[in-house]
């Protein structure tokens, strides 16, 4: 536990859907839902204007659309969200050696480490530097969480919540945890706040009254000594640079259950080819090929099969996850499939049957006739589709070839996004970041070849140069610093 609140937590708010807001002034204020749009899709982000309607992240999105049926519904663009993340976590990396990222809009910080604050006051100040450096390259806002643990100022990052900063005084930690529902501890799900609450325990400060051994005793060794330290407000776990991945994977919930064989094979093969791009852009291989099946009955099958060394050759992880496939049962249908890798490695292992893998496979393709390979239109990751499946209609191919909020290009109306699609058309709205106006409507057919898919423009075009940011501060000798608990808008 640290004497000064240099521990930073940033949470960017409603990430996806404030993104989407500022890339379509269209949708400025409005209520925005990114997730999956299928019947079995569920809510990824919504914007605070489609929270106040009930919709929160992981709700289906069949309830979704019924707490807020007049909402804007996207399908995520991660392309997006990674450059913005990107932004994010360079300003960060100029905070501190010490960044450990949670997800693409959350990481920690150790300010000291950095030499950029060392007291209340430094630490309130970096904090209001970092928010006005994101929203000035982003466009985007960020609340700041400030303690001298992990746990609490994560804590404060969500108190300051939307675009604020809150910081915790150290010292103060067992004060401010004690009136907390006992859910606020990392660790207490839904299953351990109901066994606690049937003992009585429903804050923060009867977990800490009640003792370590009591809840040994109701919560095992481990947790019930750590959820005790918890209570008590102690949380010395460092800020860690080097979050090492154990795994890569990659999965799809289908609208309609798969029931045909040939169709859940070529699901299969194509979720290998994107984890393998996953693990290409990690820079990483992996030894263990792992498959995932949820059936229609919501049975959740996984097989794996180890490797004699790791490697991240589409090939091989293809005709792994395809042994995998041949003894799983899907008679009746499949929901979800999924492929994984793990077991990685910074290398990969040049053996003999990568090789035979490889040759089999370039021995199957047709021979070159100087035709451009097929596009991939929807803006997916992994390989191309030959067409609709067995199961899929003409509705459900158009929907996946123009994704809701994906980015488009018109030979003559420039850059928009996909509104919808339906009987053969889509809709675009055509405008880009920064407009002062939503842009014009415009309807065409969906094979029009003036229109096809783009990339994400940038949400700030020419953003400020940040280099020189921050200046390093020398150590204060008082130690003096601003009030405890400071909040700001």
């Amino acid at each position: 536990m640290r004497a000064a609140p240099t521990i930073l937590h940033l949470d960017m708010d409603a990430f996806y859907a404030s993104a989407e807001q500022a890339a379509k002034p269209s949708l400025r204020g409005k209520p925005v839902v990114v997730g999956g749009l299928g019947p079995r899709g569920v809510v990824a982000t919504a914007s605070y204007e489609a929270r106040r309607f009930g919709v929160h992240s992981a709700m289906p999105m069949a309830q979704a659309r019924r707490l807020a049926p007049n909402a804007a519904y996207l399908v995520p663009r991660f392309t997006l969200y990674r450059s913005v993340s990107d932004q994010v976590m360079e300003l960060l990396g100029r905070l501190s050696p010490l960044v450990e990222p949670l997800s693409l809009d959350e990481a920690f910080v150790d300010l000291e480490a950095g030499g950029t604050a060392d007291d209340t006051a430094s630490a309130l100040e970096i904090g209001r530097e970092l928010r006005e450096a994101i929203q000035a390259v982003t466009g985007l806002s960020g609340s700041v969480g400030l303690a001298g643990s992990k746990m609490l100022a994560k804590i404060a990052s969500e108190e300051a919540k939307p675009d604020g900063i809150r910081l915790i005084e150290p010292g103060t930690e067992r004060a401010h945890l004690a009136p907390m529902p006992v859910r606020t501890l990392p660790g207490v799900g839904p299953a351990t706040a109901d066994h606690l609450r049937r003992a009585g325990m429903t804050t923060v400060d009867d977990l800490a009254e009640a003792g370590e051994a009591e809840l040994v005793r109701l919560l095992g060794k481990a947790h019930g000594a750590a959820l005790h330290r918890m209570a008590s407000g102690f949380d010395d776990r460092p800020v860690v640079a080097e979050r090492d991945a154990k795994s890569v994977s990659v999965e799809d919930t289908f609208d309609m259950d798969l029931h045909d064989r040939i169709r859940v094979r070529t699901e299969v093969e194509r979720l290998a080819d994107r984890c393998v791009q996953r693990l290409r852009g990690a820079g990483r291989s992996g030894r263990t090929v792992v498959l995932k099946v949820r059936r229609y009955d919501f049975s959740t099958l996984t097989r794996s099969e180890t490797l004699r060394g790791p490697t991240d050759d589409p090939a091989v992880v293809r005709e792994a996850a395809a042994r995998l496939l041949e003894s799983v049962d899907t008679t009746g249908g499949v929901r979800l499939l999924g492929v994984g890798v793990t077991g990685l490695a910074d290398y990969t292992q040049e053996d003999l049957f990568a090789q035979a893998a490889g040759a089999r496979a370039a021995a199957a393709l047709p021979e070159d006739d100087g035709a451009p390979p097929p596009e991939d239109p929807d803006g997916r990751e992994g390989t191309a589709d030959d067409g609709p499946g067995p199961e899929e209609t003409a509705e459900q191919l158009a929907a996946r070839r123009w994704p809701a909020g994906h980015d488009v290009r018109h030979d003559v109306h420039g850059h928009g996004w996909v509104q919808g699609s339906g009987v053969g058309r889509v809709t675009v709205r055509f405008e880009e970041p920064g407009a002062a106006a939503p842009g014009r409507v415009r309807t065409f057919r969906v094979d029009d070849p003036a229109l096809r898919a783009a990339d994400p423009l940038p949400l700030v075009p020419d953003p400020p140069d940040y280099s020189s940011w921050p200046a390093r501060r020398p150590k204060s000798r008082s130690g003096a610093g601003a009030p405890g608990a400071a909040s700001s808008p």
